[in-house]
């Protein structure tokens, strides 16, 4: 996995500051049980026709531990996974399923500590009839997601960073806390407000 699991030291946050709106995904995809531990992994893409789970159960037998499985289906009528199956992934050492659609017995998964970020859970499971894709593109959240781009997810939301700009954007976020980190309240504060004061001058603002 190369520098990925470094990645669990990245908030969300900075990733989203260097990287932009169009790789985070939309405040719809959440932790569904808090306190979440930031999960980081090479995404493992999941396509599931709307009201079919099956390739999403395939999917935890064909993922690489540490993979965090992605899946696409934009359907929040029926439930992608279960107890079990988050149990099964966790065994095998999926990282966590982020998952543009929902799951069921929260109460199962919770306990268990398994990291699910989703759109939410209802109690009626998909079908398991239909054939989708694995490996390939899959939309989730509003973010096209490639195999083995890197996906981190904590409680602030979900940043998906292009696997070709891995130890490039990984070096930027390094840097760019350990500047946060030198920098003391005092001066952040300073330069914060000489900023918005230039920006109200700007735009004319008096008062």
């Amino acid at each position: 996995m190369n520098d990925i699991s470094a990645y669990r030291d990245v908030p969300a946050t900075t990733l989203a500051d260097l990287l932009g709106r169009e790789q985070v995904m939309d405040i719809g995809i959440r932790p569904l049980w808090t306190p979440v531990p930031r999960v980081a992994g090479p995404a493992y893409t999941v396509r599931c026709p709307q009201g079919d789970n099956l390739m999403l159960h395939a999917a935890i037998y064909r993922a690489e531990p540490g993979s965090v499985i992605v899946v696409e289906s934009g359907d929040v009528d029926y439930a992608l996974a279960g107890g079990n199956v988050c149990a099964v992934a966790q065994r095998r050492g999926i990282a966590a399923f982020v998952v543009d659609g929902v799951i069921r017995d929260l109460g199962e998964v919770r306990e268990a500590g398994f990291p699910v970020f989703a759109r939410g859970v209802i109690p009626i499971p998909g079908t398991k009839q239909a054939i989708g894709t694995l490996g390939g593109s899959a939309r989730c959240g509003g973010v096209l997601v490639h195999p083995g781009d890197v996906v981190v997810a904590d409680e602030e939301g979900v940043v998906v960073a292009p696997a070709v700009r891995q130890a490039e954007v990984l070096g930027a976020a390094r840097a760019r806390l350990a500047k946060e980190a030198a920098e003391s309240l005092d001066a952040w504060e300073a330069q914060h407000r000489a900023r918005i004061e230039k920006a109200l001058s700007e735009q004319g603002f008096v008062g």
